[in-house]
């Protein structure tokens, strides 16, 4: 198993997490709930929910991520591994892409 896997948090701890660091981000900025809500274009009660339970649509999470000025962070969620080598980046460009998968 790759280290990247392992993490000490559930995917709900991260959730809540991450509502956390935005109720902390929009209190910072020193915006109400239902000022977010209005930026980011949904709606104060899912603001609610997403910060007190950590759950959320992933539109309404980017949502709010644009209009606290933070959509680029998610930029960098699951691309490909980086290549350890030439030879790793040249064999994956002669494999085509699979257009679905199989266990």
């Amino acid at each position: 198993m790759s280290a990247a896997l392992l993490t000490l948090l559930s995917p709900a701890e991260m959730a809540k997490s991450l509502a956390d660091r935005v109720r902390a981000l929009r209190l910072f900025k020193g915006w109400t709930r239902a000022t977010l809500a209005q930026r980011a274009g949904i709606s104060a009660a899912s603001l609610k929910r997403f910060e007190t339970t950590g759950k959320a649509s992933l539109e309404l999470a980017l949502k709010a991520a644009h209009a606290l000025a933070r959509l680029e962070e998610f930029n960098g969620l699951f691309l490909p591994p980086r290549a350890h080598s030439i030879e790793e980046l040249e064999q994956r460009s002669q494999k085509p892409a699979r257009k679905r998968g199989r266990v």
